[in-house]
């Protein structure tokens, strides 16, 4: 009886430590902008490894190196959860390398804005941070309440531009040309208008430092920056101010997507569910890391005003729809640089 219930118990043991080994043995790769790591790690990756009981791998690096790295493993995929601006992220739906949330496992859905719930359609990915972007100026200096007062006459040779290559000078033609009350999805207008007034742009600046620098050595009044680098800016001791545009400002969003093929989507949508969570949320919105898509977190005045906050700011925002940029950059491109960039 006693020889029965040794092995009863080893063969329990057998079990149980193969289950423990095999929860352990659970891994979820992801695919992340190299920013702010630490606080990731500390808000959303270690307490989900707790509670998960798995292990996160996480890859870092450029857009564009990680959509080439999807492409070159679309046979055999190495990650199973990505974060892209929502325009990267329909690029790759598109070179069907991304597969579909099923929401219904993804409860925390309930909670964040409607914008950021399916920007890419068809449940291709969700929205986990978004940012504004307006004009800063010099408060002491100039008024800004339109988009179409960056061309001022007074503001002659004293303003910066994002450049066309980066994420903030497509959304700055995009309010320009909604400014001038004419659709035009090629923005064709606001590219004119640019390429009239472009001697009287101090730079076409490629990097937020840059602006940050041109204000601080007073040398620009008035420019387009993102939300991100408002922190920064207030930093500098100087009478700088956001503007709310008559046509309202615009922004980005950055979106979670399951990639196609991934080796356990139900841990993917359960670990995009925990990040979407009020909780976690809560977390990176008090750490200056990403302005919150879950209505739930609330935050003091101090931190709110670091960040694109609350439902006023929200719908404040005019969002470039991805498939229109897809679709209309390369035309952008071309006609940036043979009417402004020449």
């Amino acid at each position: 009886m006693t020889a029965r219930i040794l092995l009863a118990f080893s063969a329990l043991s057998l079990v149980l430590g193969a289950n423990t080994a095999s929860a352990q043995d659970k891994t979820l790769t992801i695919s992340v902008y190299g920013i702010a790591q630490d606080a990731y790690k500390a808000a959303l990756y270690d307490p989900f490894e707790a509670k998960c009981g798995c292990k996160i791998v996480v890859e870092s690096g450029t857009a564009s190196e990680r959509l080439a790295k999807l492409e070159v493993n679309a046979a055999a995929p190495t990650v199973d959860v990505i974060a892209f601006s929502d325009a990267n992220a329909l690029e790759a739906a598109n070179k069907d390398l991304l597969a579909p949330i099923d929401t219904a496992k993804v409860p925390n859905l309930g909670e964040i804005y409607d914008f950021a719930k399916d920007p890419l359609g068809n449940g291709m990915g969700v929205g986990y941070t978004f940012y504004g972007t307006s004009i800063v100026y010099r408060s002491d200096l100039v008024k800004i309440d339109s988009w179409l007062d960056l061309f001022k006459p007074e503001l002659a040779g004293q303003i910066a531009l994002p450049n066309i290559t980066g994420t903030q000078g497509p959304i700055t033609l995009f309010m320009l040309q909604k400014a001038i009350g004419k659709e035009d999805p090629t923005f064709s207008d606001a590219i004119d208008l640019v390429a009239e007034h472009k001697d009287d742009v101090v730079t076409f600046y490629n990097s937020g430092s840059q602006l940050i620098q041109l204000l601080q050595q007073e040398e620009v009044v008035a420019s387009v920056t993102g939300r991100f680098t408002w922190p920064s800016l207030m930093k500098l001791g100087m009478p700088v101010a956001w503007a709310t545009p008559k046509e309202g400002q615009t922004g980005g969003m950055n979106v979670l997507s399951i990639v196609k093929g991934a080796k356990d989507p139900e841990l993917a949508q359960q670990f995009i569910d925990y990040w979407l969570s009020a909780e976690v949320q809560q977390k990176l919105a008090d750490g200056l890391v990403d302005s919150p898509v879950n209505t739930k977190v609330t935050l003091p005045d101090d931190k709110a005003e670091m960040l694109t906050y609350g439902a006023d700011s929200a719908e404040s925002i005019n969002f470039l729809p991805p498939a229109q940029q897809l679709e209309n950059r390369d035309a952008w491109l071309q006609n940036w640089n043979s009417k402004v960039a020449n």
